[in-house]
């Protein structure tokens, strides 16, 4: 069974599927204990589920095998070196969003293959057989469960790597009464490497395998919905929705390829995005642009915010007039944001002149 289940995962795109138990994964403690510092920040739902994810019987009640899938999101031309430099806007006028975000919503994709794998795991199965599927939505520590199972192993910067994919790929998981052989589990392999830690432009990763999401770049400009901290922004730099570069420059990524199941979904357009198009769209525009992405989940007003934030870390005169026209937004969030721009970009503006 556990062969044919594999087999038919990679006949639905999956680029690798591994096994482990559903027993409790060994770190939840440690889940606790980053959530007792405080490190989650605003997201008050990883609190909230803490018992769930320490234990995935309160997810799916008889749960005995979990099957953990990943699938790559690569680059499609993907280099030969070690590691790959921090990606640079073209422009003070283009903005950055986080590689993953460059294709319609992953979760929509693997959702219907993800189904697909459990009709077979039931027909397996047999009479009585339940399975539950889940992409980073669920209740569950999926990176130390993958860990245990030899999807990859959890990095330095506490995200999972694998040496045939590298920091490129989602992870999913189905989680099954089925009871399946497990895999063995992935030793770290991180060695003394410490690029990651390095490459943080605000040292979130505060030491190998800690993480403060409160610092990281992707919380402040996806999960964080208030005012982003003004001692944070200019780290931002020109990025609108998350930050590659703990990622980028493991020396692991030399063995990442390009997925065949995530190609036909990529939107170039999402790229690098002109700021100040982004700043002029109306939640139609907004809805048409960004439709079926992951750039959705922050809604219009965390787009325009960090635009904002954007333009006043790498724009120039030709940002002020929309500047000024978004500072006079109904939306306090987003008008503070814009005069913090205005002011970022006359006083650099002055000190050349």
């Amino acid at each position: 069974m556990k062969s044919a289940i594999q087999q038919r995962a990679a006949g639905l795109g999956f680029e690798a599927c591994r096994i482990t138990t559903a027993a409790p994964p060994a770190t939840a403690d440690r889940l606790q204990a980053w959530l007792a510092a405080g490190r989650h920040g605003d997201m008050a739902y990883l609190a909230r589920t803490a018992d769930r994810r320490a234990d995935p019987q309160f997810v799916l009640p008889g749960a005995r095998s979990l099957i953990l899938l990943a699938v790559s999101y690569a680059p499609e031309a993907t280099g030969t070196n070690a590691a790959e430099p921090r990606e640079e806007a073209a422009s003070s006028r283009h903005g950055l969003v986080a590689r993953y975000a460059r294709f319609a919503d992953y979760h929509e994709v693997l959702r219907p293959r993800l189904d697909a794998l459990g009709a077979t795991i039931r027909e397996l199965g047999g009479p009585g057989t339940r399975s539950l599927a889940c992409v980073d939505t669920g209740p569950v520590l999926e990176r130390d469960l993958a860990q245990r199972g030899g999807l990859g192993f959890i990095g330095k910067h506490t995200n999972l790597i694998s040496r045939q994919l590298g920091n490129w790929f989602f992870i999913a998981e189905i989680l099954t009464t089925l009871e399946l052989p497990p895999d063995p589990p992935e030793r770290n392999h991180c060695g003394s490497c410490t690029r990651c830690l390095a490459a943080c432009p605000t040292r979130a990763i505060t030491a190998p395998f800690e993480l403060d999401a409160r610092r990281c770049l992707a919380y402040l400009t996806i999960e964080l919905k208030g005012a982003i901290p003004v001692e944070w922004r200019p780290a931002i730099g020109t990025r609108i929705f998350g930050c590659d570069d703990c990622l980028a420059v493991c020396p692991w990524n030399r063995f990442a390829h390009a997925g065949a199941l995530m190609q036909p979904h990529r939107r170039p357009d999402l790229s690098q995005p002109d700021l100040l198009e982004l700043l002029a769209l109306d939640d139609a525009g907004f809805k048409a642009r960004f439709g079926g992405t992951p750039l959705m989940r922050i809604k219009r007003r965390g787009l325009l915010r960090n635009v904002c934030v954007a333009l006043g870390n790498a724009g120039d005169a030709a940002a002020l007039p929309a500047l000024a026209n978004t500072a006079r937004s109904t939306d306090p969030l987003v008008a503070e944001h814009a005069s913090w721009a205005i002011t970022q970009i006359t006083t650099r503006l002055e000190t050349n002149a």
